[in-house]
């Protein structure tokens, strides 16, 4: 579904990404570790189009992505609050976001519905505005809209952060259960390694720019991860 080849970024000179190769299959769930720098918003930056390659293609389900817009038709993401409208709703978001992707209000709010428990009653019908909702509040509504659709890929940044422990639970049973019902594409990065744990069947280790671990998850690894990030263990690919 996802392929990288020869896929490089380079700013001022310094070498930020350097991936020789990397494939992702259709209805992988996809995790990213590393530390600050390590170069995971970078990469999910280039997946999505915001910034150009300076060397290597991405390709999204055989398209290139920085030549084709053909692969936004199935591939939505949530990366930050700048992705929200700071002057709508949580409603007018959300159907402005069906509306692209050709949903009308009633095939919006079937799929609202479905995540009464993950909103907690603390977003619809509140009259506010996004720009006025808690980071936490803001970060269900940026999730629930990148599902909006059902979308082969969604690429979710630090989606378990400013979460309340009750609603990363629920979050957690959430991309399972899409993973295993629509065949969906997860890419996720977080700092949280017992929650990437979790919720990923594979996780890539990135450390300034490169890839230095590949493993599919099993009952070691957080414990694996623990140790590389503890400084336990040496690079190795």
């Amino acid at each position: 579904m996802i392929t990288a080849t020869n896929l490089k970024k380079i700013y001022n000179g310094t070498t930020v990404l350097n991936i020789e190769h990397l494939d992702i299959p259709t209805g992988q769930s996809f995790g990213l570790v590393g530390n600050n720098g390590a170069g995971k918003t970078t990469f999910f930056s280039l997946l999505l189009d915001l910034i150009q390659p300076t060397t290597g293609n991405i390709f999204n389900n055989e398209i290139t992505v920085s030549q084709s817009e053909a692969w936004k038709t199935f591939t939505s993401s949530f990366i930050d609050e700048s992705f929200l409208i700071g002057y709508l709703t949580p409603e007018e978001y959300f159907y402005f976001i069906g509306d692209l992707r050709q949903q009308n209000k009633a095939d919006v709010d079937a799929l609202l519905v479905t995540f009464e428990d993950f909103f907690n009653g603390e977003i619809l019908k509140k009259r506010k505005y996004l720009r006025d909702l808690s980071k936490g509040n803001q970060k269900k509504v940026g999730i629930v809209a990148a599902l909006i659709g059902n979308p082969k890929v969604v690429i979710l940044d630090e989606p378990f952060a400013n979460l309340d422990p009750t609603t990363q639970i629920r979050l957690k049973k959430i991309i399972r259960e899409l993973g295993t019902s629509r065949d969906t594409t997860f890419l996720i990065s977080s700092h949280d390694l017992i929650h990437i744990t979790e919720v990923c069947e594979r996780i890539v280790v990135m450390d300034k720019g490169i890839l230095v671990k590949d493993i599919i998850t099993s009952e070691a690894t957080l414990k694996e991860l623990e140790t590389y990030f503890s400084g336990g263990q040496t690079v190795e690919l």
